[in-house]
């Protein structure tokens, strides 16, 4: 259930926030990005603006408690780094509330990741 693979390198999020998709919302920035490796990855980030130590680290927990749940719904594709960066509101909701946005944020980036893919192979006129 939990055989999630992070990202760690510096190098790897600054790919993610630079050239990748995002999603921007209140409680949740996402950014999407193909890898080339056969699964996903997910990066977590939460600022000092979001608050002191017990605060991030349940922003986080949050984030990888909505993201656990929303993978089964979302037919995902492998082969992508994710990268979810916490907003101010993100550690006073609850991970169901956060799984509807991240929910939407993760089909809306990999549907206009598709439409790129197609246009970019020449399958679109």
């Amino acid at each position: 259930m939990k055989n999630l693979v992070s990202i760690k390198l510096n190098k790897e999020f600054k790919r993610a926030y630079f050239q990748g998709k995002f999603k921007a919302h209140p409680y949740l920035v996402t950014y999407l990005i193909k890898n080339r490796g056969t699964v996903n990855r997910i990066g977590i980030t939460t600022g000092k603006k979001i608050g002191k130590a017990h605060l991030r680290n349940r922003a986080r927990r949050v984030i990888r408690a909505a993201y656990l749940n929303c993978r089964e719904e979302i037919p995902f594709q492998t082969g992508y780094n994710i990268v979810f960066v916490a907003r101010e509101k993100t550690p006073f909701i609850k991970s169901t509330e956060l799984q509807k946005v991240m929910k939407k944020q993760l089909c809306f980036l990999l549907n206009q990741n598709a439409g790129f893919d197609q246009r970019r192979n020449g399958k679109d006129s």
